[in-house]
C-alpha cells in the first residue's frame, strides 16, 4: 500500500486533491488507520484516480464526474469524449485568436490616426477580368463572417488550378457581392484571371468581371488582419470627395507569399457614376 504522499506522487495530483475527493466519495482511500487517521491506497486506485482527472479536465463538474463513474464508463467512451473535447477546445481556442485579431485591428486603427493619408488613394478605371473560380455564401460582410469562407475556398481554387495545369494570368481576386441595401448573405468569389478557356473537367466555374469606369483603390501592406484601417481610410475618402460607392470592395493579392505582414493587397472599391 502507498501512503496518501506516494500515492499523490505517482498519480501526480496534490494530498489536498486526494482529500477532496475522498470527502466528495470520488476516490477513497483502501484503508484508513483508524488511530492516526492516515490514508493509504493501492496501485489498483490509480485507474479511478486517472477516470477522475480526465473527465474532470474534459470538463466535467465533480459531481458530473461521481455520476460517471457510478455508471462504469469504458475507455472507449472516455476515448470519445476526449476528441469531442479536443474539438471544442480547439473551436474556443480559434474564436479567442479571432477576438485577439479584432482587437488588434481596431487598435492599428487607433494608432494610425492621424498618419495615413487619403492622398494614397487613387481613382482609377478596371478592365475587364477572365477569371477561374469558385462561389461560397459567407453569412455577412464582416471578418467573422468572411475569414472561414474566403481562405478555404482560395485553397480550393488553387488546388483545382493546379490540378488542371492552369497557368493564371494575374494575381488572385476575392470579389464579393451582395444585395444593396441589405446586411444579409455575401457571394464570395475566389478568382483566379485567366488567358483562356478552361478545362469542362477542372472543377472550376468561368467567370467575367465587368468593366468598372471607376474605382478607389488603395495598396495595403500587411496582414489582413490589419485591413480594418485601410477600409476605414477609404470611408473617410468617399465622406471627403461625396463619393457614393457601387459595390463591395474587391480584394486583389498581389502579394501574399511569406508571412502575412509583407503582404500586399490591393483594395479596389467601385464608385456610383
Amino acid at each position: 500500500m502507498f501512503t496518501i504522499g506516494d500515492f499523490a506522487r505517482h498519480g501526480q495530483v496534490s494530498v489536498r486533491m486526494l482529500r477532496h475527493y475522498d470527502a466528495l466519495g470520488l476516490l477513497r482511500p483502501a484503508r484508513t488507520d483508524p488511530h492516526t487517521g492516515y490514508r493509504f491506497y493501492t496501485a489498483d486506485q490509480l485507474s479511478r484516480l486517472n477516470r477522475v482527472i480526465a473527465l474532470k479536465e474534459l470538463g466535467f463538474s465533480l459531481q458530473e464526474v461521481g455520476r460517471l463513474l457510478a455508471a462504469d464508463v469504458a475507455p472507449a467512451e472516455l476515448r470519445g469524449m476526449l476528441r469531442l473535447r479536443r474539438t471544442q477546445l480547439a473551436q474556443e481556442a480559434a474564436a479567442a485568436r479571432a477576438r485577439l485579431a479584432r482587437v488588434g485591428a481596431r487598435l492599428h486603427v487607433i494608432e494610425s490616426e492621424g498618419h495615413m493619408s487619403t492622398q494614397d488613394i487613387v481613382v482609377k478605371h478596371l478592365p475587364a477580368v477572365r477569371a477561374a473560380g469558385l462561389t461560397a455564401t459567407a453569412a455577412a460582410f464582416d471578418p467573422d463572417a468572411i475569414t472561414p469562407v474566403v481562405g478555404p475556398l482560395f485553397d480550393e481554387v488553387s488546388r483545382l488550378v493546379d490540378a488542371a495545369g492552369i497557368r493564371p494570368q494575374g494575381p488572385g481576386i476575392a470579389h464579393y457581392v451582395q444585395e444593396a441595401g441589405e446586411d444579409g448573405p455575401v457571394e464570395v468569389h475566389a478568382l483566379f484571371p485567366v488567358g483562356a478557356d478552361i478545362p469542362a473537367t477542372s472543377g472550376l466555374r468561368l467567370f467575367t468581371l465587368p468593366a468598372v469606369t471607376r474605382a478607389a483603390t488603395l495598396v495595403h501592406h500587411g496582414s489582413l488582419d490589419t485591413v480594418l484601417a485601410s477600409e476605414q481610410l477609404i470611408g473617410r475618402w468617399l465622406e471627403t470627395e461625396r463619393a457614393r460607392p457601387a459595390g463591395l470592395t474587391r480584394e486583389v493579392y498581389l502579394e501574399c507569399a511569406g508571412e502575412p505582414a509583407t503582404w500586399v493587397t490591393e483594395l479596389q472599391l467601385p464608385l456610383a457614376e
